[in-house]
């Protein structure tokens, strides 16, 4: 493993001068050191990634650079002169612009009113909804300017935090966790456009989990470990197992797949048809599904086509479908739960875990151990007196478990990084014992090291009989974790496929919904061999 002295060394644009350089930057808080005199040097044109498990500072450092927290010391140099960012509107005069993990959109304003907030006044809005759409169509990140953001997906409110970085025409962007919710085709389109900028002079600070992504796209890697730099590398020049050391101090345990000794269908979804919420929903059209004990079930497919309202209607957030259109098993059977409400559907064993962290899935200003009554109702004593000392001691038994980096029990869930907020919520649900656990991206910006152990513990949950459902966008995490695949496109479902059938390339076809032809074939194929085995 080659270590340079010098943050730059082996990036191709050695030679150019640092667009910024970071000096001692250190920040507390009460409860941790987020930065421990980090050092960090970018050069102008150059795809500098920083490396760390959740937790190590990434956030907290690149914020300071945007302007958005205050460091307690250190000195920042841009272009070579020294600045202090006071706020956002101060770095984005510098030519700095940053993609939050964490997005900061309007729910009840439209893309366009969103991206118009963030830019200056020279621009007017119908100037700034076709420029958006000029740039959405020329990054392939397609996105309708006109769509409020409350009827987004995650994937396609990060499409829009992009682009809007992308309009001001950056010196110095800061990405931080980019592709978590995007398919593998629009991170390739993204790529381009970031090695285009680049090419074209604009230094890029480049956050990911993703180690194969770092190596692919960025000449130069500082990795920083619970506050501090310990190492600066040429990823290029490294194998994800060396990145993971450098990163974690070890490398991920490899999940090796064993086949799932299915059990009775715990989940049921027969002639599923949803007319949608909203103007910009996708109706959801005669999907069919099923989940069995002692199984995981994967889908797949682009963000904006039918998840959030397959989710809401599995859930029991949207209660519109027929009773039996939706069935889970509880003590006498199969119960028509169409119309069941969320907590009638969790007192039959569902627990689920939306995509959505903060407002969904936790309640940002509440404790780690009051947001477990979100879905625990075991600390409530007699009369509805919630019992605080059980709660913490849940709260504590899932923050050791699961390796969560907090302030202790009574934290802010606003207080945690992504990925350790991820890993609270995760273990809050399997934690719980649930019969059917639905889950949806359960690794989004969460580090290798609690990604192998989340989808560990999924499997194990598998090998104890209960059953999975797993929506995720990453097609890698599916065929690790799933016994069998389904495809979601346009609100259509495709036939399951035995994990052992499927391939990125066939997954990748189906997405655009072009399964149809696939079957037919398949059967054909297998007809023929029928027939041949008969005449033989």
């Amino acid at each position: 493993m080659h270590f340079s002295d010098h943050p730059a060394a082996g990036a191709a644009t050695a030679p150019a001068a640092l667009r910024l350089q970071l000096t001692g930057i250190t920040k507390r808080y009460p409860a941790v050191v987020a930065n421990d005199g980090i050092d960090l040097a970018v050069r102008a044109g150059e795809i500098h990634a920083v490396l760390g498990e959740n937790g190590a500072g990434k956030s907290t450092l690149m914020k300071i650079i945007y302007g958005a927290v205050k460091p307690d010391e250190g000195q920042v140099r841009v272009d070579g002169r020294a600045v202090h960012i006071r706020n956002p509107q101060e770095a984005r005069s510098l030519g700095i612009a940053m993609v939050f993990q964490h997005f900061s959109l309007f729910d009840t304003l439209t893309v366009a009113e969103n991206v118009w907030l963030g830019l200056d006044r020279t621009h007017s809005l119908p100037e700034v909804t076709r420029r958006i759409a000029d740039k959405a169509s020329e990054y392939g990140l397609d996105i309708d300017p006109l769509r409020p953001v409350h009827t987004l997906s995650v994937g396609e409110m990060q499409r829009v935090e992009i682009i809007r970085a992308l309009l001001t025409n950056p010196r110095l962007l800061i990405l931080d966790e980019p592709t978590s919710v995007l398919t593998p085709q629009a991170v390739e389109k993204l790529f381009i456009v970031l090695q285009q900028l680049a090419r074209e002079g604009c230094s890029i600070l480049y956050i990911s989990h993703k180690l194969h992504e770092i190596r692919a796209l960025c000449s130069a890697c500082t990795v920083v470990r619970a506050g501090r730099v310990t190492g600066v590398c040429d990823p290029r020049q490294e194998s994800n197992a060396s990145l993971s050391r450098l990163m974690i101090g070890a490398e991920p345990p490899v999940h090796v797949p064993r086949a799932a000794q299915a059990g009775a269908p715990v989940l049921s979804v027969q002639g599923l048809s949803l007319a949608r919420g909203d103007a910009f929903g996708v109706d959801l059209i005669d999907l069919q599904l099923q989940v069995c004990a002692g199984e995981v079930v994967g889908i797949a497919g682009v963000s904006g086509n039918g998840q959030k309202e397959l989710l809401y209607a599995l859930s029991g957030e949207d209660r519109r479908a027929a009773p039996a259109m939706v069935q889970i098993r509880g003590p006498q059977g199969m119960v028509a739960a169409g119309r069941l409400g969320a907590g009638q559907r969790r007192a039959l064993g569902l627990h689920f875990v939306p995509e959505e962290r903060l407002g969904r899935g936790a309640v940002p200003s509440l404790g780690l151990a009051h947001n477990l009554l979100l879905t625990r109702e075991d600390a409530l004593g007699a009369g509805g007196w919630i019992r605080l000392g059980a709660l913490r001691a849940q709260a504590r038994s899932i923050i050791e478990r699961f390796g969560v980096k907090a302030g202790g029990p009574d934290a802010p869930a606003q207080s945690l990084s992504g990925g350790n907020l991820q890993k609270f919520i995760m273990g809050r649900e399997i934690d719980a014992g649930p019969k059917l656990l639905i889950v949806s991206q359960p690794t989004w910006g969460v580090d290798v090291g609690a990604a192998a152990q989340i989808r560990g513990a999924i499997l194990a949950l598998r090998d104890q009989g209960c059953a999975v459902l797993v929506l995720s966008e990453e097609l890698d995490e599916l065929f690790e974790m799933s016994d069998r695949l389904y495809v979601l496109a346009k609100g259509h479902l495709s036939p399951s496929v035995p994990r052992a059938d499927a391939s990125v390339e066939r997954i990748g076809e189906w997405m655009s919904g072009l399964w149809h032809a696939d079957v037919q074939a398949h059967l054909g194929a297998l007809q023929a061999q029928e027939a041949a085995d008969v005449q033989a």
